[in-house]
């Protein structure tokens, strides 16, 4: 099935528990906090309308991130997706519907991984990945466990589970159909309660979303607030207060090891990695493109510092992308091809590592290609309109290469990407949202890449011994 954004708009629609400030939100397709990002998502639906994108997005009715990929070719063009998503925000709404789609097709390919000792969640998690496909639905997780407090089983009845607790960070959830519940990182062998994985819709009753600060609703304007007032996807803690979970959308029970494995074990985690470091290589893309149009803008593109510093910008570019082309190639068969191939392990943790490197780097250079201008803007876009001060900032605050008004936007635009308090929880985000390094770090296995560069070394320290002392 392929949803319209109208019908994915209308889907929200059905009372689910958002609160924000202090109050219930009754509708996050009108609220002045959410409803322009809402309008992002759906618009990303609609793409698919458009003929020459179809076979882009789609394959056999679904989206491709829901394809198990078979080939590197199959690779390729779920990437390719990827990208004509990631460049509608660019590069800005993280977790758009293809993330998790990802994560279901990887469950999809390794299914046994679900089966643990004392409950098997293999059919589950098949039912889960038709569901989702073929509902076109989109599907947030929460993964990462509160100090104090973690969803947990208080009670098994006929037909279901009784969970109460919560998790953190849910990102895009209160813009989601589903939310997918679980824990990424290892549990203790006895932390049974806590170990266990689940999906269910977000107006299951009981459960409630408590929203972070909207910056869109802070933003005054798109063009005083160019990104975050079409793009905050928002975070939000979700609370589960005696929810009831029906059997069949439990994945994992009681079983710390299958709860983490299924993460690790199937090509889920590396299918994040595809999907956002494409979206990353866009962002940067992105920013760099600005970062040209600041300095064209300033009169300063052909300095020789500045060229340098585009040239670095250019760089990171290219290693963005050269890990996600890398990773592409360097494919990897799932269970001996049966469960289709994957990205390839060592360049995809590589690309975490790097990203949550470079990102704060461009966004220091770009602010200093911008300079002091990037704070000097009048507060809104309701300066330039006004009788008496518009004439004058046309005067006065534009350059001989970029007249006021345009200058003004791209400013805006510029420190809304750089500077403003949108702009700091991306660069938290692009360090931290697919784990922090202390989880994902650990998880890369030390058999393959490890054991080559031991090898290297060894045979270097055993070529010589003492026999060499003069």
């Amino acid at each position: 099935m392929t949803r319209s954004g109208q019908e994915y708009l209308e889907a929200l629609r059905d009372g689910r528990e958002i609160w924000l400030d202090g109050e219930r939100v009754k509708d996050v397709t009108a609220h002045p906090a959410f409803r322009s990002a809402a309008g992002s998502f759906a618009r990303l639906l609609d793409l698919a309308a458009d003929p020459a994108l179809r076979p882009v997005l789609r394959k056999d009715g679904v989206h491709r991130a829901y394809a198990v990929p078979r080939s590197y070719e199959d690779l390729v063009a779920r990437r390719r997706a990827y990208k004509v998503w990631a460049e509608a925000s660019y590069g800005f709404l993280g977790r758009t519907p293809d993330h998790m789609a990802s994560g279901a097709a990887g469950f999809a390919a390794l299914p046994a991984v679900f089966t643990g000792g004392g409950f098997d969640g293999a059919e589950h998690a098949l039912a889960l990945h038709r569901r989702l496909a073929e509902g076109d639905l989109h599907c947030a997780f929460t993964l990462t466990n509160p100090p104090e407090g973690a969803v947990r089983v208080v009670a098994e009845r006929d037909g279901g589970i009784v969970v109460r607790g919560a998790k953190t960070v849910g990102t895009g959830a209160v813009f989601a159909d589903e939310v997918l519940v679980g824990t990424i990182e290892p549990l203790a062998p006895d932390a049974v309660e806590q170990a266990l994985t689940f999906s269910v819709p977000v107006d299951t009753p009981g459960l409630k979303l408590i929203s972070r600060t909207s910056y869109e609703q802070r933003a005054r304007s798109v063009f005083d607030g160019p990104l975050s007032a079409r793009f905050d996807e928002n975070d939000a803690l979700l609370v589960c207060q005696d929810v009831f979970v029906p059997w069949e959308r439990v994945l994992t029970y009681r079983d710390p090891a299958t709860t983490a494995a299924v993460w690790w074990e199937t090509p889920a985690y590396l299918n994040f990695t595809h999907q956002s470091a494409t979206r990353f290589w866009t962002k940067l893309e992105f920013l760099t493109g600005l970062a040209v149009l600041i300095a064209r803008s300033n009169g300063t593109d052909r300095l020789p510092a500045v060229t340098q510093a585009v040239g670095r910008l250019l760089g990171m570019v290219a290693q963005a992308k050269a890990f996600v082309l890398a990773a592409e190639a360097s494919w990897e068969e799932v269970d001996g091809g049966r469960g289709g191939v994957r990205t390839g392990q060592e360049i995809s943790f590589a690309q975490r590592i790097t990203a949550g490197e470079l990102y704060p780097r461009a966004v220091q250079d770009i602010r200093l290609l911008a300079g002091g201008a990037l704070g000097q803007q009048p507060a809104s876009g309701r300066d330039l309109l006004h009788p008496e001060l518009g004439p004058l900032l046309r005067e006065y605050a534009g350059t001989p290469a970029d007249p006021a008004e345009g200058r003004i936007k791209l400013l805006k635009l510029a420190w809304d990407a750089l500077g403003s308090e949108f702009a700091g929880r991306h660069e938290q985000y692009e360090r931290l949202h697919q784990g922090a390094p202390h989880v994902y770090l650990t998880m890369q296995t030390w058999a393959g890449a490890a054991e080559d560069c031991e090898a290297l070394a060894r045979a270097c320290l055993d070529g010589y011994d003492l026999g060499t002392v003069r």
